[in-house]
């Protein structure tokens, strides 16, 4: 499917302090055209009608009233965290557009950070590391 036919997603940017990581934005690439917040400013009139999704990554775009007027093909808004407090939800679904999420995507990292934590808090390791970092360069 050449480029054109894909449906067009609104990310913040990609790369940098807050864009979508580049492994990512490279999956995003295979199922969509990606079109930047930049993109979309310089020109809204024509990237308004391309724009079906809009893809949030670390709470950004910021989706407001005025964002959702000015994409008039919108259909879904994916949200790449598990929560969806961030969203005006009565607000999207009065405009007609579906939100998602990823609600177990953490999950199992969550878990297994908590029992490392544990772990490391019961056998004192990051103590026993500092002091082995203190005393390493005696030998």
């Amino acid at each position: 499917m050449a480029e054109e036919e894909l449906p067009g997603v609104l990310i913040l940017g990609i790369g940098g302090t807050h864009g979508v990581l580049e492994d990512l934005a490279a999956l995003l690439k295979k199922h969509f055209h990606l079109i930047t917040m930049k993109e979309f400013l310089e020109n809204k009139k024509e990237m308004s009608k391309k724009i079906q999704s809009v893809f949030v990554f670390e709470r950004r775009p910021t989706i407001d009233r005025e964002l959702l007027e000015s994409l008039p093909n919108l259909k879904v808004i994916g949200n790449s965290g598990v929560g969806v407090d961030h969203l005006d939800l009565k607000m999207i679904s009065n405009f007609g557009v579906k939100v998602t999420n990823t609600p177990h995507a953490v999950a199992d990292p969550t878990a297994d950070i908590g029992m490392a934590l544990m772990l490391a808090s019961a056998r004192r390791l990051v103590e026993g590391n500092v002091l082995n970092f203190k005393f390493s360069w005696i030998l």
